[in-house]
Formats: C-alpha cells, sequence, structure tokens
C-alpha cells in the first residue's frame, strides 16, 4: 500500500469515541476488520437504534446478509438453535436458524418486517414463543468476552452496543460493491464519505476494549521439573468469559530481551495426553515445543483449553483422527486470551513456534503485539 493511499484511510478512519457516540444517537456506521480475514466493512447500528428506514439503507445500498448479533444468553432465551452443530465455515461465524416475528408482520421480509421483528428478537418482556422460525432475520451469536475472544465484526457490533449504554446486540450488514463484488478498503472510504458514515475499525476497538477490560487473570503460579525440558515457571490463568483456567509455561526472563520465542497451544486431549496422532497434528507437538524452548533457555507455551461442554464427546463422534473443529494451529483471530496472557507476561515482540503456515492475525495491533517470524518444530 503507498503512503499516500494509508494516509488516506488514517484520513477517514474515527476514533471508538466518535463511533460509540453515533451509536447512541442512532446513526449507522462502517465497522472494518483486516485484510489477512474477510477485509471486509460491514455497516452497523446498534440494534435497539434500528428503524425500517435503516433497514432499507442496508438492503438498497449494502446489498449484503442484514443480521442480528445477539449475545449467548439472549439467543438460548430466544430457544435459537445454531444452524450448524459442526461449524466449517472460514471464521466460525456462528449463525442461528432465522427469525421472524409471531405477530405485527405480513411477508415477513419488508424493511418495516425485519425491523419489527428485530425489536420483538431484544424486546426483554418477548421470548420464543413470540418468534417462529424459519424468517427473514438472520441471527448471529456472539462470542463472551466480545473482540477480545473473537475478532469479528458479530462481537465487534455486541461491543459497541453495550459500551454505548444500549441494549447489547446489533444489526449487521456486509456491504457489496456495484458489481456484486465485496467492497474494500478504497470502495469503503468513498462509500463513507459518499453516505456521510463514519468508519472504525475492529483493531481500534480491541486496543480501546484493553485500556478499559481484562478477560484473564492470574490465580496460581509454580515452578515444574518436566522430563521435557527441565525447570519451567508454571502460571494459571482464568478465563472470567468462560468458565476455563489456561496455563503459561515460562522460560528464563521474557519480558526483557527482545523477541520471545512463544508456542501458542490449544490443548488436544487425543494428541497431548492419549498419545493419538489427529489430522492436524502429530502427538509429540507439545513436548517438542517445550524442548525447543528449553534449549533456548527463554520462551512461553500458552497452553489454551477448549470451555466448550462437549469439547471431547465432539471430537469422539467425528472420530479422533479427524481434524477438530478449532484445531490446535488454530488462527490468532480467537486467540484473544492468549494475547492478553501473552501481554501480561511483558511480551510485545513474538516468534512463532509452529508447524502451520504463518497465522491470518486480527486485530493484532490492538493488543501491541508484533510477530516477527515463525519457527518450526521439528
Amino acid at each position: 500500500m503507498s503512503n499516500i493511499a494509508e494516509d488516506t484511510q488514517n484520513a477517514v478512519l474515527s476514533p471508538i469515541e466518535e463511533i460509540l457516540d453515533d451509536a447512541r444517537n442512532g446513526k449507522m456506521f462502517i465497522l472494518v476488520d483486516a485484510e489477512d480475514r474477510e477485509n471486509e466493512g460491514d455497516l452497523v447500528i446498534p440494534a435497539q437504534m434500528v428503524t425500517p428506514d435503516a433497514i432499507n439503507f442496508m438492503a438498497k445500498h449494502g446489498r449484503g446478509l442484514i443480521c442480528l448479533a445477539l449475545m449467548g444468553e439472549r439467543a438460548a432465551q430466544l430457544n435459537l438453535e445454531l444452524m450448524a452443530r459442526h461449524n466449517e465455515s472460514r471464521n466460525q461465524t456462528a449463525f442461528t436458524i432465522s427469525i421472524e416475528a409471531r405477530e405485527g408482520i405480513s411477508t415477513g421480509i419488508s424493511a418495516h418486517d425485519r425491523a419489527h421483528t428485530i425489536s420483538v428478537a431484544i424486546d426483554p418482556s418477548h421470548d420464543s414463543r413470540d418468534i417462529v422460525s424459519p424468517g427473514h432475520v438472520f441471527p448471529l451469536v456472539a462470542k463472551e468476552g466480545g473482540v477480545l475472544v473473537r475478532a469479528g465484526h458479530t462481537e465487534a457490533a455486541v461491543d459497541i452496543a453495550r459500551l454505548a449504554g444500549l441494549y447489547p446486540a446489533g444489526v449487521i450488514c456486509e456491504i457489496m460493491n456495484d458489481d456484486g463484488t465485496m467492497a474494500r478498503m478504497d470502495d469503503l472510504v468513498a462509500f463513507s464519505r459518499h453516505h456521510g458514515l463514519k468508519v472504525g475499525t475492529i483493531t481500534d476497538l480491541i486496543a480501546y476494549r484493553r485500556r478499559h477490560d481484562s478477560l484473564i487473570r492470574e490465580v496460581k503460579k509454580t515452578t515444574i521439573q518436566s522430563a521435557h525440558g527441565g525447570l519451567f515457571d508454571l502460571k494459571v490463568y482464568a478465563n472470567t468469559a468462560e468458565p476455563a483456567e489456561h496455563i503459561a509455561l515460562i522460560k528464563g526472563n521474557v519480558a526483557e530481551g527482545g523477541p520471545v520465542l512463544v508456542r501458542m497451544h490449544a490443548l488436544n486431549i487425543f494428541a497431548d495426553v492419549l498419545g493419538v496422532d489427529t489430522a492436524s497434528r502429530d502427538h509429540t507437538l507439545l513436548q517438542k515445543a517445550m524442548e525447543i524452548i528449553a534449549r533456548e533457555e527463554r520462551g512461553i507455551i500458552v497452553i489454551l483449553r477448549d470451555s466448550h461442554p462437549q469439547a471431547v464427546s465432539s471430537k469422539i463422534s467425528s472420530g479422533p483422527k479427524a481434524a477438530p473443529a478449532q484445531s490446535g494451529e488454530r488462527r490468532l483471530m480467537d486467540y484473544g486470551i492468549g494475547a492478553q496472557i501473552l501481554l501480561d507476561l511483558g511480551v510485545r515482540e513474538l516468534v512463532l513456534l509452529s508447524n502451520s503456515p504463518m497465522p491470518k492475525v486480527v486485530g493484532l495491533e490492538g493488543y501491541g503485539l508484533t510477530i516477527l517470524g515463525q519457527r518450526p518444530i521439528e
């Protein structure tokens, strides 16, 4: 990207404080993710502020799918089942079955009808008896912890509504060009100027939340003697957004001395405990990573536990050799918790220890972390 193009983009981007002001005042805005993810911009408005005119604008000018981003608690109250039990979509977007208001609509597809369905879905005085399926509104379930856990438009829309003091739900719609292609950054800049809309980034939202929120806290620390690398400092971190504890194994002084060798490791009971080679990795990667860091005498292994209630049984259902829905090499876009652990340990620059291609990272700048390179596990 040229310096001129970058300066143009920076000039049009608004700070999160301005985005929050627009949200409070019922104004629509654009949220942009990262070029290494979908590199898309979504029209966003807090669900509490949605009107038929807003829905019509999204349908006419956005042209993408109009979705309602909800917290998991509200989705459960409405008995909204996930559209797919095993989510294999590229970015793990959590679609539920589509919905419609039971009363107060005609065909369900008009701007008025969709706005009414959304208002019913977020009204605490209504429940699952007031909603029918299928319908013309597509709910999405945001991860608990928002963009600090998953850097997606779903979580960002909910976070902004909540931070603006509104009901934690948002209506989002992807922006497409006239020719049907996805609008990219240059297109979004022109679009925002033409329609007088502010543009914010998920990276900036992550940075804003980091200044105000933290989802992890250290609960225990000790020293262990392992057959795979000798002495390690061990710290246990609690995830305040989900019922899970995660582990950091630390060797040497990682808060000083330049880039730190880091292994981000999602625990797999079949590979790491039972010694089963899975489709995603062999069963010795964790041990090998510990031994490599021991030889370097400096580094960190962050072991992330899956808090899903069916984390084990879902793997059995598809066979232990099948690639898990979220493998141990999953992208750092889902590693908001891991990023916060690294920050707590004083890391700012890192070299990833991994056999997978360099991960696509969304919003990493918002955490103040920089990946300088990658080393294989051999």
